[in-house]
């Protein structure tokens, strides 16, 4: 069932959660136990989750002596491919705790966007579920190229909610809400909810987060929620460190509401 609003989140059985590269990459490695807690307890409940990761290429940059943020694509895909292997040993290590089984899942806009690889990642996805295995989705960023990406993952995280129907969307960065303006401004105001079709006249959507480390932004998680919100999902934006009280219905940051109907074929969507 849908959630209605924040009180219903612990009826919702199927949730997909996006975490941002800034929030478990660097300095902030060390989110990703509490936020497997957060979602190992959901899972424990019954709940099937689907967890979004960004963060291959920043938890790549160490490892390979960067300096920052590749910019040129080889070494981006390169560092992907490093990136992902670090961050999915983290993840499974910490999942080891509670005994749950993480399930690689890397997407290209070309598998959603395209009939036959969108049925197949559909199926896949829901067979993962079933076996009671926690997928952990990325975009492909070792084949990718620019012509060819989602742009960020909060959009994928949203097709993603709607081509498994879930219920529930939680985005989370490193802002603990949607604000009327930039939150470090003064006068700014934290918005606790927006109806389904709200323009959100009046308010300005900033980029916010760890500057170099990830794409997404505030812009792209209003833009993200109103797809999955389309799809039927209700959606939750809040920071990495409020996952648990998120989860659990604590009146935390800025829930949008679903559309009355629902749909789970991303195929009408465009991509780009």
């Amino acid at each position: 069932m849908t959630p209605r609003n924040r009180s219903e989140i612990a009826s919702a059985t199927r949730i997909v959660v996006k975490v941002g590269s800034s929030s478990i990459s660097g300095d902030n490695a060390e989110q990703i136990g509490p936020l497997v807690d957060a979602l190992a307890a959901a899972h424990a409940r019954g709940a099937e989750i689907v967890l979004v990761s960004s963060g291959a290429i920043a938890t790549a940059i160490p490892f390979l002596e960067l300096d920052g943020r590749p910019t040129d694509l080889a070494t981006q895909q390169a560092a992907a491919a490093v990136g992902q292997n670090v961050l999915m040993w983290r993840y499974q290590t910490s999942l080891d705790r509670y005994g749950v089984l993480a399930g690689q899942v890397l997407l290209t806009a070309g598998d959603l966007e395209n009939a036959t690889p969108r049925s197949n990642a559909q199926r896949a996805m829901d067979r993962l579920l079933s076996l009671r295995i926690l997928p952990i989705v990325n975009e492909n960023d070792t084949v990718a190229t620019h012509e060819i990406r989602f742009g960020d993952n909060d959009r994928l995280a949203a097709l993603v909610a709607e081509l498994i129907g879930a219920e529930l969307l939680v985005l989370l960065s490193d802002v603990d809400a949607l604000y009327t303006k930039p939150p470090h401004l003064e006068g700014a105001r934290r918005i606790e909810h927006v109806p389904y079709g709200d323009a959100l006249e009046g308010v300005e959507i900033g980029a916010a987060g760890r500057a170099g480390v990830g794409t997404g932004g505030a812009e792209t998680k209003v833009s993200a929620a109103r797809i999955a919100a389309e799809a039927g999902a209700a959606v939750l934006i809040t920071a990495t460190p409020l996952v648990a009280e998120a989860l659990s219905g604590a009146p935390v940051g800025t829930w949008f509401d679903a559309a009355p109907g629902r749909h789970t074929s991303v195929g009408d969507i465009p991509l780009t």
